[in-house]
C-alpha cells in the first residue's frame, strides 16, 4: 500500500501579506509554518486570554491581520489569517 501524499496545495508556499510577514517572517511559507509562526508569537507575547483560553488577544501587529477585532478565538483566527495568504 502506498504511503499517503500529504495535501500539496496545504504544503505549498504562500505569500504572507505585509501585516502578516511581521509576525512570520517575509518569505513564502506553507501554512503550517504559518500556523506554527502564529502560535511561536501568541505563546512569546502572552496574547492567549487567560481566562477563556480558545481566544486570542490581539496586539498591535496581530490587529491588522485580524481585521482591526481586539479579540478573536482560534477557529476564526484560521479564516482571517487565510486572507493574508497568496
Amino acid at each position: 500500500m502506498a504511503a499517503k501524499k500529504a495535501n500539496s496545495a496545504f504544503m505549498k508556499p504562500l505569500q504572507p501579506s505585509d501585516a502578516l510577514s511581521k509576525i512570520t517572517g517575509p518569505k513564502p511559507l506553507p501554512r503550517s509554518e504559518v500556523a506554527k509562526k502564529l502560535w511561536v508569537y501568541i505563546k512569546k507575547h502572552g496574547l492567549q486570554d487567560k481566562t477563556n483560553r480558545r481566544m486570542i488577544n490581539a496586539d498591535e501587529a496581530l490587529k491588522e491581520v485580524f481585521n482591526g477585532k481586539k479579540q478573536v478565538s482560534m477557529f476564526e483566527m484560521t479564516a482571517l489569517v487565510s486572507k493574508h495568504l497568496k
